[in-house]
């Protein structure tokens, strides 16, 4: 009580006995209880300003119709009851006195004043006396926030760096335009419209032609608008092939593990099962002797602090290993939604690597030509010499001499060199 008081009250400059402060004190509370009703009249007006202007969004007119709503000056009204609440206020006249002697009787109360404290503790369990540690919920809590902090930086940096992906995109474009430009066997393999009109006119000519191929020309050879996948094609989507089996094998090996774990969680919720009996209680009983006034009222007032109780808890594990909960089949679905994805768009790649030829033609007409007409010129010189071939390779050299000097003129001969050298010729002719 002697502590107590407001913020702009300033004890010594009332005075300095127990009845003189208290009685200030007292009628301090008048301004302060008066000061707060006139600032939530204040905030009243001010609440009301805010609805009026909102309620009326017309500038000029709002302004106005709510001018009374800026009346807060009227809240100071309020500031007649202070004189009265001070006249009108009772004040005890021997409170000072009392407060005195009572707080003399406590200090020496104090020093004559014995307590004794007896808490008994029980605690039990059933995991063979063990207490749970909050050390390692706290420990496990703090191992987990920083491997997900570690594997946050690990996902952006790949992020990072799968965004320069694009470049390759553009490595690949110019090196096939290189090659394409600079190698005539590069992606040769193409029967065009162009292929196909020159093989009409040999035709109409009555001179040799190609077309239809032959059984065993026709791997060889790819047709742009046929949907088939040839052998020469799967080559180049090996690396797509890898990676959808790499995946494949990765979803198989997740959910596997994941039905996994949920059988022996499933089986650990079933057969685990732990209870905890938490007892415990308490008594205070605080005596004070005597018959004096002091004794009479410290008797009342410390006989508040006379309690007893008693807690009994039982409680078990059941909520904290509850049941766990198996995938849905939409994951299962979106897995393998996905690799067929993959899948399909590995054979679209194929499609797409068509393009290339495609592109690089449109761009490049007179180098297609070429590379078309040296195609056709070749394949048809194969053809012309594959029944001599067969003739030669069925007759055969008889002597030792005549196999090693078939031997050395093919080694050292270069099947390109006649190729191009054909390759002019017929140019020429056509």
């Amino acid at each position: 009580m002697e502590q107590y008081g407001y913020d702009q009250f300033h004890p010594r400059s009332h005075g300095n006995s127990t009845q003189e402060q208290f009685a200030t004190k007292t009628k301090m509370q008048c301004d302060s209880v008066v000061n707060e009703g006139v600032q939530r009249c204040a905030d009243w007006f001010s609440l009301r300003w805010a609805e009026c202007m909102a309620a009326i969004p017309v500038p000029v007119i709002n302004h106005i119709l709510c001018v009374s709503m800026k009346f807060h000056f009227l809240c100071d009204a309020m500031r007649v009851m202070t004189p009265w609440c001070r006249d009108q206020i009772p004040v005890e006249g021997n409170f000072g006195q009392l407060f005195d002697q009572l707080n003399v009787s406590v200090d020496r109360l104090s020093q004559e004043f014995l307590t004794e404290l007896v808490l008994q503790e029980q605690q039990q369990s059933v995991l063979d006396g063990s207490l749970l540690d909050q050390n390692f919920t706290q420990s496990v809590t703090d191992s987990f926030l920083t491997l997900t902090r570690t594997m946050g930086q690990v996902l952006n940096t790949l992020q990072l760096l799968l965004s320069f992906t694009f470049i390759t995109v553009f490595i690949q474009g110019f090196s096939y335009l290189l090659s394409y430009r600079t190698d005539i066997y590069f992606d040769n393999v193409y029967i065009t419209s162009y292929f196909k009109k020159i093989d009409a006119r040999r035709k109409r000519a009555g001179k040799h032609f190609l077309l239809p191929l032959k059984k065993s020309e026709r791997k060889e050879f790819i047709f742009p608008w046929s949907p088939k996948i040839y052998p020469e094609e799967l080559k180049q989507v090996m690396a797509g092939v890898i990676q959808l089996l790499s995946i494949s094998l990765l979803c198989v090996v997740l959910l596997t593990v994941d039905f996994a774990l949920f059988r022996v969680l499933d089986v650990i919720s079933r057969h685990t099962f732990t209870q905890f009996n938490v007892t415990s209680g308490h008594q205070v009983n605080i005596n004070v002797g005597g018959d004096s006034m002091v004794a009479r009222l410290l008797r009342t007032t410390i006989s508040g602090f006379n309690s007893s109780s008693d807690v009994n808890i039982h409680s078990d594990n059941r909520e904290c290993v509850s049941p766990p909960s198996a995938l849905p089949i939409s994951v299962y679905v979106s897995c393998v939604s996905c690799v067929l994805l993959l899948a399909l768009f590995s054979c679209f790649q194929v499609y797409t690597n068509r393009l290339r030829r495609v592109i690089a033609a449109f761009y490049h007409p007179k180098r297609e030509k070429k590379r078309v007409l040296f195609l056709y010129n070749l394949q048809l010189h194969k053809r012309i010499s594959f029944p001599h071939r067969k003739k030669i390779i069925s007759r055969g050299p008889k002597t030792v001499f005549q196999r090693l000097n078939r031997w050395g003129r093919g080694l050292f001969h270069h099947p390109k060199q006649e190729a191009s050298d054909f390759e002019v010729t017929h140019y020429a002719d056509s």
